[in-house]
């Protein structure tokens, strides 16, 4: 019982849920703690078996269950850091400099310009969506959290309807349309037509946008948060800048420029690679190469972080002092997130290796009836247990792809849409998401989990009625 991978999750649940919340314990030492004690419940059998699904050598395999708790934790914990570190760390100046700047405060103004006051929440919801196709989640939030700051200031009680507009679409546009990871992973092993789940993921993320900005606005109204004095992001310094004169604030293309570079540089990448592959390189290798370089992740961040220093410096009339201080203070507050997010990610790691993932795979082994149903709770189930929206997402897929889908009633697609849905349930600390949401827009661990997690959750179950509904009307076979 005691190395049961549900009682191993529910340890660690009440560790980080009970220290965090009950305890008042900061969220890096309940969730380090919580990783501890989770690897230290783990069965080396357990690890092995973990190791050898995913394709390592039994010789790897029987190693890794022999190191010490320590050194997996902190090889998870390190993994985590290589992962997000820089891109933390980039997307914390670019928001710093935007806001100093005056570049947020730019930008704010030119779409209200546009949609009205009235209409800016769904400006952000639709942006971030369509941002959110070629462009992980993550990096997605990085990049409009500052706008969300500047805009807040001027529409004065909506700080977290634009929060959680900027998660629904962002969110749902990872999970469902390629060319994001987990969807290419998700058509491969099912032999689903990478246009097929273009289309229908975004029409599926219409529908599931739509009832999350309901919900949004809800909760705007029912617990309105507002927007917080940080160190990264002074209400001083916002208001100042949403005072000034737009003769004082930088051009619109040079404001845009710190977010526009990231995000041409990775569309690009990604454009090429999934509509081109190798033989567009064979043709022009040197661009394709160049578009490749410039267009990872790592490498378009840092570029954009050198844009929102350039116009930060220009504005400032090349004080050094601001170019400074803009620096210390984002390294500062982004360098806590870090710490936290790659805690988070070795807590999952470690509940990953309990084998949980496995367990839930043999105990659906076989049961094929309402597949759709089973598709989705079966990826929810995975998301929950182990915080990872894609591995939910490549583990459901593994499942289900061994199941035979001859003689069903509907295109196979369907079954797809249904796992792209349920890997949105239901994100809380074992997830490096909750984290990076919950710390870069200055929420409480108790709000995200009222508001963020709700907001993801609702917009899965809203997608898998949308899912088995067309799969009757439409069902494309």
């Amino acid at each position: 019982m005691i190395q049961d991978p549900f009682f191993i999750l529910l340890v660690g649940m009440l560790i980080v849920v009970g220290g965090i919340i009950g305890g008042k314990l900061n969220p890096f030492i309940a969730l380090l703690l919580a990783a501890l004690v989770v690897a230290w419940m783990t069965p080396a059998s357990a690890i092995v078996d973990f190791a050898l699904s995913k394709g390592q050598s039994q010789a790897a395999a029987e190693a890794l269950a022999q190191r010490s708790i320590g050194e997996r934790i902190a090889d998870a914990f390190g993994s985590t850091v290589g992962k997000i570190g820089i891109l933390i760390a980039m997307a914390a100046i670019i928001g710093k400099s935007m806001l100093m700047s005056g570049a947020a405060e730019r930008i704010v103004r030119s779409i209200l310009g546009l949609t009205g006051e009235k209409n800016a929440p769904l400006a952000f919801l639709s942006g971030s969506f369509f941002l959110g196709i070629p462009v992980f989640f993550d990096t997605v939030f990085y990049l409009m959290i500052p706008l969300a700051k500047a805009m807040a200031m001027r529409l004065k009680e909506s700080y977290l309807l634009l929060v959680l507009c900027i998660t629904a679409g962002a969110a749902m546009a990872n999970s469902l349309v390629p060319p994001t990871p987990g969807p290419l992973f998700l058509i491969a092993e099912m032999d689903i037509p990478i246009g097929m789940m273009m289309v229908g993921g975004f029409l599926i993320g219409l529908v599931t946008i739509a009832a999350g900005y309901v919900f949004a606005v809800w909760a705007n109204k029912r617990n309105p948060i507002p927007l917080r004095d940080s160190l990264d992001a002074p209400l001083s310094e916002i208001q100042s800048l949403a005072d000034k004169p737009q003769s004082q604030l930088p051009g619109l293309g040079l404001a845009v420029s710190p977010i526009a570079i990231p995000l041409l540089l990775i569309t690009g990448s990604a454009f090429i690679s999934t509509f081109w592959g190798m033989d567009s390189s064979q043709t022009s290798p040197v661009f394709f190469d160049l578009i490749h370089f410039l267009g990872e992740k790592n490498m378009a961040l840092i570029l954009g972080a050198m844009a929102a220093l350039l116009t930060l410096f220009l504005q400032r009339n090349k004080q050094e002092k601001g170019m400074k201080g803009a620096v210390q203070a984002a390294l500062t507050s982004g360098g806590v997130i870090i710490l936290i997010t790659a805690a988070g990610g070795a807590f999952g790691a470690m509940l990953q290796q309990t084998g949980i993932s496995l367990k839930i795979a043999s105990l659906t082994e076989g049961y094929q009836m309402a597949l759709i149903p089973l598709a989705f709770f079966i990826t929810a189930l995975v998301r929950t247990a182990q915080g990872s929206a894609t591995v939910a997402m490549i583990t459901a897929s593994g499942i289900l792809s061994g199941m035979s889908t001859a003689g069903l009633d509907y295109h196979h697609l369907y079954l797809g849409l249904s796992i792209a849905c349920g890997s949105k349930l239901i994100p809380w600390m074992n997830d490096s998401g909750f984290w990076i949401v919950c710390k870069m827009s200055n929420l409480t661990e108790k709000e995200a989990l009222k508001t963020f997690s709700p907001l993801l959750t609702i917009m899965g179950l809203v997608g898998l009625l949308t899912i088995m509904l067309a799969a009757k009307i439409l069902p494309l076979v």
